[in-house]
């Protein structure tokens, strides 16, 4: 017997909630799983059994109310989580395109089972050879790096946060365009050995530690482009290290979003204007929405590097749903190298 026909028996899918907002960084406490009725597919939609999902610093933004001019939603108390997901198609209506079997990506993950309109989910074709890369977070530093940085041949490259999600694959992204030295930031030895040992960064700078003497150390020459996921003390250091007509651009906000105090709805930081000024520094944001070709140009891309062999997606998969309340607080805790992927 099928685990949904098993489902549809039992009428019960389990989800996990929000139970708790202490203003706090979130503890697995906040968070639980429940059983809560089967979703009904109303016409027009499309019942999927997730099989993965991720977990993203963004939940940190939206649980703690501050999602101004972000596009997703805010989460309260009693809410179901969501983000994105990869699933089996279990019923689709007849005129869709879907059918049972198919693997799609939506955005009602947190929950074993999922209601969808047809129309919002996407299904996977073959440009990836496992499944779960469709969830990867590449393709934020590949548009970053290709569109406002242009990496050129021979461009020094800083990568902060360079043991997350993003960061694992913006330094191998950065070595593809042809930087000649790639240097990332992370905050554990144990880290810093496999971004050199496995994904090719050249060195690795350690939180904890004076950063603008070891990028210093780590790039007596200076630095061409910095892709900065992290911003604070780290974004500063970069300033001081950046070379002549640098190219900065900003694709998170890690140092406010898992910062012990405020709601992980900024990220302030005190930077010095009159270095930006006289070196000519170009400090860019990037925003996924600004180029809406990048997508579906990096799952190419992606899949093209995967296949070769010039590229690993590397992600920590936690096990089965009971495991999900505990995600977030150790994602922001550091416990994990890559992505953070729950599998049902």
């Amino acid at each position: 017997m099928s685990a949904a026909a098993t489902a549809d028996q039992q009428g019960m899918n389990r989800e996990v909630r929000l139970v708790t907002v202490s203003g706090n960084l979130p503890v697995a406490e906040d968070f639980a799983v429940v059983r809560a009725p089967m979703p009904c597919a109303e016409p027009g939609h499309v019942l999927v059994r997730n099989r993965y999902f991720p977990v993203f610093p963004g939940l940190r933004t939206l649980i703690g109310g501050e999602a101004r001019d972000v596009p997703l939603p805010p989460l309260r108390a009693g809410d179901t989580l969501f983000g994105p997901a990869i699933g089996e198609v279990v019923t689709a209506p007849d005129d869709s395109a879907l059918r049972p079997g198919d693997l799609v990506r939506h955005m009602l993950g947190w929950r074993e089972f999922a209601a969808i309109p047809a129309a919002e989910c996407f299904r996977l074709a073959d440009e990836l050879p496992d499944p779960v890369a469709y969830l990867s977070m590449g393709s934020a530093p590949y548009g970053a790096l290709t569109r406002l940085a242009k990496v050129r041949e021979g461009d020094v490259v800083l990568v902060t946060g360079a043991a997350g999600a993003v960061g694992t694959l913006a330094g191998q992204i950065a070595r593809l365009l042809g930087a000649s030295r790639v240097i990332g930031t992370t905050g554990s030895e144990w880290k810093a050995r496999r971004l050199v040992s496995e994904l090719g960064y050249d060195a690795v700078v350690l939180r904890g530690k004076p950063l603008e003497e070891q990028l210093a150390d780590a790039a007596p020459d200076g630095i061409d482009v910095v892709l900065d996921n992290v911003g604070g003390e780290q974004l500063v250091a970069a300033l001081e290290v950046a070379r002549r007509r640098a190219r900065i651009v900003l694709v998170g906000a890690l140092s406010g979003q898992f910062a012990a105090r405020g709601a992980g709805g900024g990220a302030p930081v005190e930077i010095d204007t009159f270095r930006v000024v006289n070196k000519g520094i170009e400090l860019l944001g990037y925003a996924g929405m600004d180029h809406p070709d990048v997508d579906q140009e990096w799952i190419e891309q992606f899949g093209a590097w995967l296949r070769a062999g010039s590229i690993r997606f590397p992600y920590t998969e936690l096990r089965g749903i009971d495991s999900a309340p505990s995600a977030l607080p150790s994602l922001i805790g550091g416990q994990h190298f890559g992505s953070a992927v729950v599998a049902l």
